[in-house]
This record gives structure tokens, sequence and C-alpha cells, in this order.
């Protein structure tokens, strides 16, 4: 049988300090080697060469920005003292969680909402090396999503950008313009016609000139160059 990791809980609450003792010395796989009210205790362990497996740290009535002070853990320890892994209950997903979850320091974050199972699973993770978020805070860590027309509006003429093996293409009159936009809308040559009061085989002359001027041979490709020339906007 395995040895039972070993786990510390800080928690400035006694109600909730208590509470998570009784979770974790249910479960055998755990030993609770320790607990306190705020990380001066942990630190001094850690002084001594005693670092637990994981260390349950409810961010709740803590300092703002306790990062610092977990830091100081590592650079107080000596070269052979292992930092010890923290998961932390009441993260937000941002700021110093952030950044102590970019440092390796803590492996798991849950919300205060979190239940008794999942408490445990993160421990469980955390003492086998691995990382376990709540989604929600996993999405607050990630960068803002960008789209594909975001990322071709970056190389338009209209803000100067243009890549260099882009030449300026010939400029496409004001009905051409509006037939690409239609085709950029999916519209089929009949809907075009329709809408724009001309006949099929008018529209189909549009794109014919459309395709020679930018140089494509597919509506997609004459959409997606469009877009890189500024020509049509979506």
């Amino acid at each position: 049988m395995s040895k039972a990791a070993s786990v510390f809980i800080v928690a400035a609450s006694d109600v909730v300090r208590a509470g998570l003792e009784s979770l974790v010395a249910h479960d055998a796989r755990f030993t609770v080697v320790g607990s306190a009210a705020d990380l001066s205790e942990l630190t001094a362990q850690a002084a001594e060469g005693v670092t637990p497996d994981v260390v349950i740290y409810d961010a709740e009535r803590q300092e703002p920005e306790p990062f610092a002070a977990l830091r100081s853990l590592i650079a107080e320890a000596d070269e052979e003292t292992r930092a010890p892994a923290f998961l932390v209950i009441g993260a937000d997903g941002g700021g110093w969680v952030g950044e102590a979850l970019r440092g390796g320091l803590v492996r798991a974050a849950l919300p205060h909402s979190a239940s008794g199972g999942e408490i445990i699973a993160a421990v469980e993770a955390v003492a086998a090396g691995l990382v376990a978020l709540d989604v929600e805070i996993f999405a607050a860590l990630l960068p803002p999503p960008t789209s594909i027309v975001d990322d071709l509006s970056i190389a338009s003429p209209a803000n100067g950008k243009l890549p260099p093996d882009e030449p300026m293409l010939d400029a496409l009159t004001a009905r051409e313009r509006e037939v690409l936009e239609m085709l950029a809308s999916g519209l089929s040559n009949k809907e075009v016609a329709w809408r724009m009061k001309i006949s099929e085989h008018t529209v189909k002359f549009h794109v014919a000139s459309i395709f020679a001027k930018l140089d494509v041979s597919t509506r997609t490709e004459a959409v997606m160059r469009g877009i890189r020339q500024g020509l049509i906007m979506m």
C-alpha cells in the first residue's frame, strides 16, 4: 500500500478549518499533519525542512495578495527542501492566483462553492503531481479569444499594416464590391441577382471580373482576399 499523502490546512475560519480537517481525515489516502489560521506556521515548518505534500489554502479572510508570502516559502528554504503544492479554495482565477499557477506553486484552484468530493479529487490530483482547475477559473486564466476576421483585419490596408508580400490589387468598382459583400454573406448568384435587380448573367460577369482583379479562382478565396485588402468589412 502506498504511503498516505501529508496535508496541511490553512483557513482563517475555525469552522472552515475544522470542516476541512474532518473531510481530509476521513480519507485513508491522506494524513492531516497540521493546520493554522494563516501561513506563519507553515513558513516556520518549511524553515525546519518539513514540507507537506499538499497545502489546502482557504483564501477567505487572508491577505489580498498572499503570493509574496507563498514565494517566501521557497526563497527561505534550503536547496534540499521542496516547495509545497497548494490547493487554493476561494480563488477567482485572476491576479495572484494566475501568477502562482504559472509559477508552479499553486496546483489547484476551486471556488468556495466546491463540494467535498471536488476538494478531495483536487487534493488527490495535486498529490499525484497534476493540476486541477475549476472550469470557470480556468476560463478566467485564458487570453480573450480572437477570430479569423480579427487576425485578418490586422493586415488590412485600412490600418496601414498590409504584409509586404500582399501587393495592392486593382480596386473593385462599387458594383463589384457590392457583389463581393453578398458573396461573403453566402448568397448564390441567383440570390445576388434578385437583390440587385439585375440578371444572373450580369452577376456572373461581375464575379468573373472580381476573380480576375483579386487573382483568385473560388468564392472563398475572393472573400478572404477582400477582407485582407480591406475591400469588404465583416
